[in-house]
Formats: C-alpha cells, sequence, structure tokens
C-alpha cells in the first residue's frame, strides 16, 4: 500500500495559516488583514463557467462585506497574467468590474497551507474552498463546494452576519437565522443571572 503524503488542514478557532503571496492588486499577506474580517476563497480555474458565476457573484456583494467590515481575495492556481486576463474578460463580457485582488499560486504554497487541493478532486487544482478569518487572524468558519457547483454568496453574507451578532452579543443563532430573527441566549451560569 502507497503512503500517500499527510495532509495538513486549518483548524477551526486557530490561527489562519500565515501567507504572503503576490495578487492582482500586488503582494498581500493575511497581517494586511488584521483589523478586518477576510473571506480567502480559492476556485479551480480561470476563465470556467462556474469560477466566472461566483466571482460575478463575489463581486456585486463586495460593497455588502465592506459594510461589515469585511474583505475579499480570491485564489487559483493560474498565473497572474490569466487572472488578470479573466477579470479583463469579466469586465468585458457581464461588465462588472472584479474589485478584490486574486493570488497567483503556482507553487500551490498558499493552496496547500489551506488543504484546498484536495487529490480526490484533483492534483492540481484547487476545490472550491472558501475561509472566514476574523480581525484577529483565528479561522472562524470553512465551506468546501465540490468542482462542479457554484457557492451561494448569499448564505456567506448570512454567515458572516450571524458570526458577527454572536461576537457582538454572545449569543448563537439558529437555522437560517438573519438579522432581525430571534437568536439564542446561552443558559445562565448564575443565579444573577438567571433572575435576568
Amino acid at each position: 500500500m502507497e503512503n500517500s503524503p499527510q495532509m495538513s488542514f486549518p483548524r477551526l478557532n486557530e490561527p489562519a495559516p500565515p501567507f504572503t503571496a503576490r495578487t492582482t492588486s500586488g503582494d498581500r499577506s493575511l497581517e494586511d488583514y488584521r483589523g478586518k474580517w477576510l473571506i480567502l476563497f480559492s476556485h479551480p480555474a480561470d476563465f470556467t463557467p462556474v469560477c466566472t458565476t461566483e466571482f460575478i457573484g463575489f463581486a456585486k456583494a463586495a460593497p455588502t462585506f465592506a459594510e461589515m467590515n469585511c474583505e475579499l481575495l480570491g485564489l487559483s492556481i493560474d498565473s497572474l497574467f490569466s487572472h488578470l486576463a479573466w477579470m479583463r474578460n469579466i469586465k468585458e463580457k457581464f461588465d462588472v468590474e472584479i474589485p478584490f485582488p486574486i493570488i497567483e499560486d503556482i507553487s500551490m504554497k498558499v493552496a496547500s497551507a489551506y488543504g484546498m487541493v484536495h487529490p480526490g478532486a484533483s492534483d492540481t487544482q484547487a476545490v472550491r474552498a472558501t475561509f472566514f478569518i476574523d480581525p484577529n487572524g483565528i479561522l472562524r468558519a470553512m465551506v468546501y463546494y465540490p468542482m462542479s457547483n457554484g457557492r451561494s454568496i448569499e448564505e456567506f453574507v448570512r454567515l458572516l452576519q450571524a458570526m458577527q451578532t454572536s461576537d457582538a452579543n454572545q449569543v448563537a443563532t439558529p437555522e437560517g437565522w438573519t438579522p432581525g430573527c430571534d437568536v439564542i441566549v446561552p443558559a445562565p451560569k448564575t443565579a444573577e443571572a438567571v433572575a435576568k
């Protein structure tokens, strides 16, 4: 039986793997996003139909994420020149400007650190992985989609709203929670808290 290399994946509520990478907006590192939320997301390849719809979705939602103190950062294992040509193609064909950087990760260094490459899906492409990193650099949520199906950007907006509400109010949120809905208050731990 062949020994496959041990893959390490980042874990929730631990520091996100640090990185410095070349992007379509110059060099970026995880530290650049300190004090803000960051959604780091990978896609299998530039110029593919599903990825294009996702990038258009992220681009259209970018102002909403910005209002929530959240930056977006894309990644694929394509060259910087491919990314730039793809961004231009999206602008020309769909009249949508991609307002966030895309990491060039030909070496697969960032993709490997974040567990974005799944040999069962492909040895040479990153799957549709999405990572929510909080203002302190802590990985708070990860979502993986198969290569054949696009993500729901609306769900990512909702999830970020839910996590920010939980942080601000020390509460949990039920299934499908959206702002204005009831939250779940933790069980009281003192007699005073019970009275409240």
